[in-house]
């Protein structure tokens, strides 16, 4: 079996009546007992063996030649040592057997955990995976900016820096929140993260302590809820319809009981993709401002509108300091770049910055300054309009086939933004069994339980288009047609 260019440790013999080149025969039988040293394997020359011990080279020999007797290993003069492929032990497992199970006792971890994460298979059509399609990345361009931003910075890249993220990104970052998003927002006020899952968690720990009450909307982004519960804070779901989430209701709960803050999604609500009203995002500052109510806005998909102008984050009218807005840059580039920041009030971003020291004292300084590079040389940008023109394409040519193919199961309303489509079933169908029919055929389709708080299925899916090519989109319809029970 192929091996890496390691120098493989060996037991060390101890002082004792057991001879010395005995102990040596019997560790190598242990470890290959254990799994430490697999079939076929090589180990280490007699000569080097013998040096890395500091012991005679004849001893080494010796025990070589009581493995070879008892059937351990092989040599071949001049070549080396291997293990045998058939030992004189119960067959070796199919893999390594790694270390013991924990000797500790472990408390169990949160039901509401999500399962590690998987790698999508090309195979396989996940139409409810909410990322960019990944074969649009501009893969040698970042190589090339990363290679010449290592070069000319790679001393001081390469040493400790700020947690808050490097300064390029941070003042890229500034500059694209306020020519864009309409945010004054300084180098200070910027924290980056391995993506916008680390910036939910930083903003909970920063801001929420264990019991206080945290509201989220009804349908919703059930990470973001599993980082708030993680750190012990209690969720109260507040409505949603067809102008975002209900005030109202938040006004209500905000009578009964004191909230620290409140979760929301208002560019396009996540995912039903509702643009929260205007009204209705002014009644929801002046509630924080008078409840002194943190808002994290989750700003996840703003670059990605279609028809007129996005509308502006809360963020852009908060004159009393109540929003810290959560975007990504995974919707942008490639989730697998792990690139998120929080923009927030200067006392709250250090707050968050000191967090993040704790947990991972900083992100990947050399890729940050390549994305900050990209960003000032305008070649993000391009990039994103490029996307919209595909991406608009692609929710177009999707929602075609959906009104062709099903438009006697499924109702929708175009989304004027984001990445996906919310479909609402019309008439009466065993919603499982047809999704259950639809993986079998390798396309993949989350529920609308899978995004509602109570877990209650409302006969509803969340279709991305962003991930696929018109040609895979019309296969996908194809299959749920086919699979209709």
């Amino acid at each position: 079996m192929p091996m890496s260019n390691w120098t493989v440790t060996m037991p060390s013999p101890t002082a004792g009546p057991t001879p010395m080149f005995l102990q040596l025969a019997h560790g190598v039988m242990n470890d290959i007992r254990r799994g430490r040293l697999l079939p076929g394997q090589r180990l280490p020359g007699t000569r080097a063996w013998a040096k890395s011990l500091r012991i005679n080279r004849n001893t080494v020999i010796a025990a070589v030649a009581e493995l070879e007797a008892q059937g351990w290993v092989h040599s071949t003069p001049t070549r080396g040592t291997w293990v045998r492929e058939t030992l004189p032990v119960e067959p070796r497992p199919t893999r390594r057997p790694g270390l013991p199970p924990l000797g500790v006792p472990l408390e169990p971890l949160p039901a509401f955990l999500t399962p590690r994460s998987f790698q999508f298979s090309d195979e396989v059509l996940h139409l409810s995976a909410g990322t960019p399609d990944p074969r649009l990345f501009p893969v040698e361009l970042l190589a090339r900016t990363w290679r010449r931003v290592v070069r000319r910075k790679g001393r001081h890249l390469l040493e400790y820096g700020d947690p808050a993220g490097h300064s390029s990104l941070r003042q890229a970052l500034a500059g694209m929140l306020s020519d864009l998003r309409g945010i004054p927002a300084t180098e200070d006020q910027l924290v980056v993260t391995r993506g916008s899952q680390m910036a939910l968690d930083l903003i909970a720990r920063a801001v929420v302590a264990p019991g206080e009450t945290v509201a989220v909307e009804s349908y919703g982004y059930r990470p973001a809820w599993d980082a708030l519960r993680l750190i012990g804070a209690r969720l109260a779901p507040i409505p949603v319809d067809a102008e975002g989430l209900d005030v109202d209701a938040l006004a209500r709960l905000l009578r009964r009981r004191k909230v620290r803050a409140v979760y929301v999604t208002p560019h396009h609500q996540f995912p039903t993709t509702v643009t929260m009203s205007a009204s209705r995002r002014l009644a929801l500052l002046e509630l924080a401002r008078r409840h002194q109510v943190l808002v994290i806005e989750d700003d996840y998909d703003h670059e990605f509108h279609y028809e007129g102008r996005p509308v502006l984050p809360l963020m852009a009218s908060d004159d009393a300091g109540v929003v810290a807005s959560v975007g990504t840059l995974s919707k942008v580039l490639a989730p697998g770049l792990r690139l998120g920041f929080v923009v927030a009030p200067t006392a709250l971003a250090d707050r968050i910055a000191r967090l993040r020291a704790v947990m991972d004292r900083q992100g990947d300084h050399p890729m940050e300054a390549t994305i900050g590079e990209l960003i000032e040389d305008g070649e993000l940008q391009r990039h994103v309009r490029k996307m919209r023109v595909i991406y608009q394409a692609r929710r177009d040519a999707l929602a075609k086939q959906l009104t062709a193919k099903l438009g006697d199961t499924l109702e929708f309303s175009l989304p004027p933004g984001g990445i996906s489509i919310w479909a609402r079933v019309r008439r009466p169908l065993a919603l499982d069994v047809w999704l259950a029919r639809a993986r079998a055929r390798n396309v993949s389709v989350n529920p609308g339980a899978s995004y509602r708080f109570d877990g209650h299925e409302p006969g509803a899916l969340r279709l991305v288009f962003a991930r696929f090519t018109e040609n895979e989109l019309t296969r996908a319809v194809d299959v749920l047609k086919a699979s209709l029970p």
